[in-house]
């Protein structure tokens, strides 16, 4: 197996940068997702990988061999889209064997070859047995559900024992509880087969619960890269504390204060201690503070009740601090008896308050 490696690489459409100097090393074996909204290259970079898109500038990397001239059928990868794309004719195995008719492949380290009938059924039997799709090989697509035709795309992939795996955002078309239960069906499958996966999705979810590693992008630029805990625990910019987490991470203005090496930050009239930062007297920054973070009833932030979202373990409770709205998680007993219109405090442990540059987007402390 391998890792990918991007050197400053640069795709563009005419005048358009869809892709913008991105250097990214993806280790051999890691589960690496790129993460970001619609739009912001993430697709682009992992069809370049595939060899459906060209280079404009700078270099990639499959393993130790630059594969910017490469074209896509020499290149060692499977790649998996969010739409199934199976053929509704064959059965669930002509499926999955099609790659083994249509490729020659080294068997114990000797030159490339077609594989056998017998060789072919192996393969194809390993492979259903790894996805559970034993069962349904004598079927078709359309006696299957949406999860199982999904698993049968991602077979057809994983047969031909490619270095890199690439996935198009493969769950997109599935039902919220199909996700939850694919995702973790994705896990296990990246630890049995121990090989390289780089992964696609808009989805900060399937980010934080799958991924060895995030790189999160914006306008073609890759913004953070990071365990995912670590990417949600300390946002490089206020884009990555925006986009990552549910709810997102609260934004307030605020100006900051410096006094003897202690710091603080002025919300409207209150003030509210913050851990140690590269930050100025005076400096106007933008606070973030995660939902979970934010108390009801013990601080010096005063707000007013909005609304209130019920989710049975928790509570979503909207406020207002002036003319900035933030959200509230809180358990069932832990805000009290606030009511919309309520006038209330809020508060954070310094330590849980971020602080970011108001003009450059970047993180202070």
């Amino acid at each position: 197996m391998s890792g990918v490696a991007f050197d400053k690489v640069t795709k563009r459409f005419g005048d358009v940068t869809a892709v913008d100097a991105i250097s990214l090393d993806i280790v051999d074996k890691e589960f690496m997702v790129l993460l970001g909204p619609s739009g912001c290259g993430k697709s682009t970079a992992l069809r370049m990988v595939a060899g459906l898109e060209t280079v404009s500038d700078g270099q990639l990397r499959i393993g130790d061999l630059v594969v910017n001239d490469v074209e896509a059928k020499d290149r060692d990868i499977a790649m998996v889209f969010q739409s199934y794309a199976l053929y509704p004719h064959m059965t669930v195995r002509q499926n999955i064997e099609v790659p083994l008719k249509t490729r020659s492949y080294s068997v114990d380290g000797a030159a490339p070859r077609k594989l056998t009938k017998a060789e072919r059924n192996e393969r194809v039997d390993d492979t259903a047995r790894i996805l559970g799709l034993d069962d349904l090989l004598d079927r078709k697509p359309g006696a299957l559900s949406g999860g199982q035709r999904q698993r049968v795309a991602l077979g057809r992939a994983i047969v031909r024992r490619p270095e890199v795996f690439l996935m198009d955002e493969p769950l997109s078309n599935l039902d919220a509880k199909l996700r939850a239960k694919t995702r973790v069906e994705l896990v296990e499958l990246h630890r049995a087969l121990q090989t390289t996966i780089v992964y696609v999705t808009h989805d900060q979810v399937e980010a934080m619960t799958m991924a060895d590693r995030i790189a999160v992008l914006q306008d073609g630029r890759l913004q953070q890269v990071g365990e995912p805990q670590a990417v949600y625990a300390r946002p490089a910019n206020l884009f990555v504390a925006r986009f990552i987490g549910s709810p997102p991470m609260n934004t307030i203005p605020g100006t900051a204060g410096v006094d003897g090496g202690a710091v603080s930050v002025e919300i409207g009239e209150d003030r509210l201690e913050v851990d140690d930062g590269t930050v100025d007297d005076g400096t106007e920054v933008v606070v973030g503070i995660r939902p979970e973070h934010l108390h009801l009833g013990a601080g010096p932030i005063s707000a007013t009740v909005r609304a209130i979202e019920w989710l049975g373990h928790e509570r979503h409770v909207f406020c207002d601090i002036g003319q900035t709205s933030v959200i509230v998680r809180d358990t069932e007993d832990g805000g009290g008896d606030a009511r919309p219109g309520d006038e209330v405090s809020l508060g954070a442990r310094p330590g849980d308050v971020h602080l970011f540059d108001a003009e450059t987007t970047e993180r202070l402390n």
